[in-house]
């Protein structure tokens, strides 16, 4: 039975933005586009041409603290869902998961769902932090992207 003062190893948040699915998957997709709308202020940079178009994909992703995380893609459907698992270079992901999802709702408007899944996360260094991602900094990372593609 699990600690009740243990939060959910789910979170998520979801809101409708004014934008079709393909330009909002767009800026998920390609990791260069990421740290313009990253809301947990933690990606700094990734070098251009890694836009993903498989599961097995990797990319790379420098953070805002200078470490370099290699994402490998694990779930990927082309302008509807992605997900990858982030992990040291050269090391196996530690077991935690991102996952966006895109849904039409009516022309020009798109159901945006963002999830991070420590379920499997037993490094217990990256616990505090996996316990720190609430479902206020994922919706942070989707008013983001509302503003780049709504302003647009």
């Amino acid at each position: 039975m699990a600690d009740i003062d243990e939060p959910a190893r789910v979170t998520s948040a979801a809101r409708d933005i004014a934008a079709d699915a393909a330009t909002i998957f767009e800026l998920i997709a390609d990791p260069a586009q990421q740290p313009r709308w990253d809301g947990n202020d933690n990606l700094s940079t990734a070098e251009p041409g890694q836009r993903v178009r498989a599961v097995g994909d990797v990319f790379t992703m420098t953070t805002t603290k200078g470490n370099v995380r290699e994402n490998h893609v694990v779930e990927f459907d082309e302008g509807r869902r992605i997900a990858w698992r982030p992990a040291e270079p050269g090391q196996q992901p530690p077991g935690h998961l991102w996952r966006w999802e895109l849904e039409a709702t009516e022309p020009g408007r798109t159901r945006v769902t963002h999830t991070y899944d420590w379920t499997d996360l037993e490094d217990e260094r990256r616990i505090p932090r996996a316990r720190a991602t609430t479902s206020e900094r994922l919706r942070a990372s989707i008013d983001r992207l509302a503003e780049l593609v709504e302003g647009a």
